[in-house]
């Protein structure tokens, strides 16, 4: 007797749009991680400055977390097809732009042959690095209206009783290119130098950017191949995207456990999302010093989210001890305790194995708070709680980075690790001590007003 698993798996496979769909989701993907670790690369090799460094990250963060809602009500307007295809165009075209950039850039030189020859170099740079904001708040904005395209199109495209399926496959291929990308991208950053502030040659880069350009109009062309959507299912009668975002927020403060954890989650994002973005690059360039010891900590974090991910899913319920809550604050203890070390590591093997555990940590509580907020929010509001909850990370973890440059000017990389991670063991403490979110239980899937 066949396996009804494996038939339905089969049948997935043969789906004409999941095909396309997928194709350009592996090669969107790959270039998206090139771009995460190339840019982040470039500014501190041109800079040095952290500072830039973090304005750089919010720049590109800040536009896609405040108008991720409207992207989200363009979509529900017009088809998420031609929303997306347009996202990416405009990735393209932003990624084109930052290749030529980086291939046409002059380095700056650490010795002034004259006055008027260093006071002309510095010009450049400052003016390289100007474009390089106005670039990053391109992609930002870009991305606001291709993440909630992305995420509509599928349970258009093909049936529902595929739709988990497809959902699964694809998330366990995000993660894998978390790990695959990094990877790539250190071996194309060795190519472009490590001296100083200095890019002695820009081809590594060059080609990272490129990349990430010709994936995005390679998977505009495969999404074109994608057949005619069907037409989602209206639920309620329609409203204004003011009123829609108000509704949302009302469900989710009106549902007491809901409202602690987001709030819980949003404190943690703004004191310690951000700064991780910053420090990690920091910490490659100045104590690890390798172009591809990046590559090597972005990857290694990738695999441990995708081992993390695979445990959930396929050992979830066995690797239960506690309620909900409990093991989410125990989770956020132990990642604080692994944070702590960083700063003093000296070898890559050692921030490799630390990145490997921290993703561990997070691909397992991943895969569990997204399934806790599936389980309470009603599948006509689930839009708006995942916009919501993407805000909270996409919104204030930027903030974070910003000032994180700030802050890397007066402390030192270590004491920022080591403080970070206590500021995330006594949050967890302190939640779990003084606010109820400890007994919030996995198996609740009836909003719990207060």
């Amino acid at each position: 007797m066949d396996d009804p698993k494996k038939t339905q798996r089969a049948a997935l496979m043969r789906n004409h749009n999941f095909k396309w769909l997928l194709r350009g989701g592996v090669i969107s993907m790959l270039g998206d991680q090139l771009t995460m670790v190339a840019l982040p690369w470039l500014v501190l090799k041109l800079t040095g400055d952290t500072l830039a460094l973090g304005l750089v990250i919010a720049l590109m963060s800040i536009p896609r977390a405040v108008f991720i809602l409207i992207g989200g009500a363009v979509v529900d307007r017009y088809s998420p097809k031609r929303v997306l295809m347009l996202s990416k165009y405009a990735n393209a075209l932003l990624l084109g732009l930052l290749t030529l950039l980086v291939l046409n850039n002059q380095p700056t030189m650490t010795v002034s042959l004259s006055a008027s020859l260093s006071l002309t170099l510095d010009l450049n740079a400052h003016l390289t690095l100007m474009i390089i904001y106005v670039l990053a708040f391109g992609i930002g904005l870009a991305q606001a209206f291709g993440i909630p395209s992305g995420t509509s199109i599928m349970p258009q495209a093909i049936a529902a009783e595929h739709l988990q399926a497809a959902n699964g496959f694809l998330m366990g291929l995000r993660q894998l290119s978390m790990l695959i990308g990094p990877l790539m991208a250190a071996g194309l950053l060795a190519l472009s130098g490590n001296s100083g502030g200095v890019i002695a040659d820009a081809r590594g880069l060059a080609f990272a950017f490129g990349f990430d350009c010709l994936s995005f109009l390679a998977s505009a062309w495969t999404l074109s191949k994608v057949g005619k959507l069907t037409a989602p299912t209206q639920q309620e009668a329609p409203q204004s995207v003011l009123r829609s975002v108000g509704a949302g927020l009302m469900m989710v403060w009106n549902d007491a456990p809901m409202r602690m954890c987001f709030i819980y989650w949003g404190i943690v994002s703004l004191f310690i999302g951000g700064s991780m973005q910053v420090a990690i690059p920091v910490l490659a360039s100045e104590q690890l010093h390798g172009a591809s010891t990046l590559g090597l900590l972005m990857g290694a974090n990738g695999a441990g989210m995708l081992l993390g991910m695979a445990g959930a899913a396929v050992a979830g319920a066995r690797l239960r001890f506690a309620s909900f809550g409990t093991v989410l604050l125990l989770v956020d203890g132990v990642a604080g305790l692994l944070v702590m070390p960083l700063g003093a590591v000296h070898a890559a093997w050692q921030a490799a194995a630390l990145m490997l555990a921290l993703g561990l940590l997070s691909g397992y509580m991943q895969i569990n708070v997204f399934t806790w907020i599936q389980r309470r929010v009603p599948p006509h509001m689930m839009g708006r709680a995942m916009s919501i909850f993407m805000f909270i990370f996409m919104g204030l973890a930027p903030l974070s980075a910003a000032v994180t440059g700030w802050v890397l000017t007066v402390i030192s990389l270590s004491q920022l690790f080591f403080g970070g991670g206590i500021i995330l063991v006594v949050f967890a403490a302190l939640a779990y001590l003084l606010t109820p979110i400890r007994s919030i239980t996995n198996t609740t899937n009836t909003p719990q007003p207060q």
